[in-house]
């Protein structure tokens, strides 16, 4: 059985004219890391909120079909209990913070508080999640002085020490640098190598082909490809269909017009390109 099990799910916020999710029918095993990618409106972060159970619960409007996790339907559960097993990390990280707290070690430990955490187990798995995301040096800091690609590691952290089933996550990366991007993808991938479930919206292409184990591209609502990351992120379907796609798979596919291109498959990555073009 599917650790996450969507079935037929529609739905269509409040004032809107149309669905945003149309059918949706996916399911997800137990440890893998799926990243879902799209343009903006085709429906990636209302996906993540309907897997966080924020729809229908937080955002009403007309929800249909089956969002199941770890056996439990949102549905059927109250979003008290949902959110003690699955994470979500906004794309806006100043939407996460509480402003409740003055230092980042006291809004890390917002969560753990809420729900009665011992304090030496909760000081534990405070400085456990900062070192593992790299914000150590952060603790005294307050949050509000940091910048977006710091706050991005905050929200993430503030997640992680809730220790979810399911790690949920809108663009985590989006405020961060190349550096600060590989490392936190390395972090997500070793979560999910120790079995943590793991769906994030991203359009970093080279990231995503690094170390996602599925994609999914969503076109106005509705799956248009799923499948393994190479497979996916070269398809002539993604760009027929207005995605944007990898510096380097266009170029292996202009250099394939010109048969330059000697590999039967193109290349997501920097390093694939260069072993491609060095090809005889």
């Amino acid at each position: 059985m599917a650790f996450i099990n969507i079935q037929n799910l529609t739905y269509q916020y409040p004032t809107a004219k149309a669905p945003v999710l149309q059918n949706i029918n996916l399911q997800i095993n137990e440890g893998e890391f799926v990243a879902v990618i799209g343009a903006n409106g085709a429906g990636k972060s209302t996906l993540c909120y309907a897997l966080a159970g924020f729809v229908p619960h937080f955002f009403k409007g007309e929800f249909s079909g089956v969002v199941e996790v770890n056996g439990i339907q949102s549905s059927q559960a109250a979003l008290a209990e949902w959110v003690l097993n699955v994470g979500l990390a906004f794309q806006n990280p100043f939407n996460q913070i509480s402003g409740a707290k003055y230092t980042v070690f006291e809004e890390i430990a917002f969560g753990l508080e809420n729900i009665g955490v011992e304090r030496e187990q909760m000081k534990s798995r405070i400085e456990a999640a900062m070192k593992l995301t790299g914000i150590a040096e952060l603790a005294d800091r307050s949050p509000y002085s940091l910048s977006g690609g710091q706050q991005q590691r905050v929200a993430l952290t503030s997640i992680l020490v809730m220790q979810p089933k399911l790690l949920v996550l809108d663009e985590p990366t989006s405020q961060m640098d190349p550096i600060g991007t590989r490392e936190i993808f390395a972090v997500i991938r070793d979560l999910s190598n120790s079995g943590m479930t793991v769906v994030m919206a991203e359009h970093k292409m080279e990231w995503i082909a690094n170390f996602a184990d599925r994609v999914i591209a969503l076109k106005d609502g509705q799956i248009l490809l799923e499948g393994k990351p190479n497979e996916v992120l070269t398809s002539d379907v993604l760009a027929e269909n207005g995605f944007g796609i990898s510096r380097y798979t266009s170029t292996a596919r202009e250099a394939q017009k010109r048969n330059l291109w000697k590999k039967d498959s193109l290349p997501v990555t920097l390093e694939e390109a260069v072993e491609g073009f060095r090809r005889k």
